[in-house]
This record gives structure tokens, C-alpha cells and sequence, in this order.
């Protein structure tokens, strides 16, 4: 099992997340983040961390959002280990609230 970032993160992109992961399991894109199954020990740290509910147990996803838990493996081979957080996107408070946002995404 590993743990998925689902719709909620893009064009938010909160990273306090990060901090809490003991196996740098996070990759980050232009606008969102994402989790490497291959690094995931799943130890749910990460979940209670996120202010926008974006992160679940890939058995748990949202109906609807299955797509994410391969979107975050094949991104996760190309996007960079994020370690440390830093400020949300400027508008993440607006964008963290609204669902469908699949199209935004900035791979």
C-alpha cells in the first residue's frame, strides 16, 4: 500500500507534508506534489499534515480520483525529491477549496 495526493493539491501545493516524511517520499511539480510508491512506507504521517485533505490511503481514494494513484507513480519518476517546505502557491487558499481540477495540472 502506499499513499496517494489527489485533485486537491493542484494549484495549492501546501508542503508541510514534506517535513513530517521520514523517507522523502514526496516529489514536487510545478503546481502540485506527489508521493513515490517506491519510497512510501506507509506510515500516514503525512495525512493529518495537509490542510487541504489532499492525501489518502491508495485504498481509500476518492471515487472518481483512482487516476491519481498512477498519475503520482509516473510523476514521481520525473519530478524532483522535495525535502524541506516552503510557501503554498499564492492563490492555494482559493484553489485548495475546489475539486476537478485534473486540467490545471502543470506536469
Amino acid at each position: 500500500m502506499t499513499f496517494v495526493v489527489s485533485d486537491a493539491c493542484i494549484r495549492c501545493k501546501h508542503t508541510d507534508c514534506v517535513d513530517v516524511c521520514p523517507v522523502d517520499a514526496f516529489r514536487e511539480g510545478p503546481n502540485m506534489l506527489v508521493i513515490d510508491p517506491e519510497e512510501c512506507i506507509d506510515c500516514a504521517v503525512c495525512v493529518p499534515e495537509c490542510p487541504v485533505e489532499a492525501i489518502f490511503a491508495e485504498e481509500d481514494v476518492p471515487k472518481g480520483e483512482e487516476s491519481f494513484i498512477e498519475l503520482n507513480a509516473d510523476l514521481a519518476r520525473i519530478w524532483p525529491v522535495i525535502t524541506r517546505s516552503h510557501e503554498p502557491l499564492p492563490d492555494a487558499d482559493e484553489w485548495g477549496k475546489k475539486i476537478g481540477k485534473l486540467d490545471q495540472l502543470i506536469r
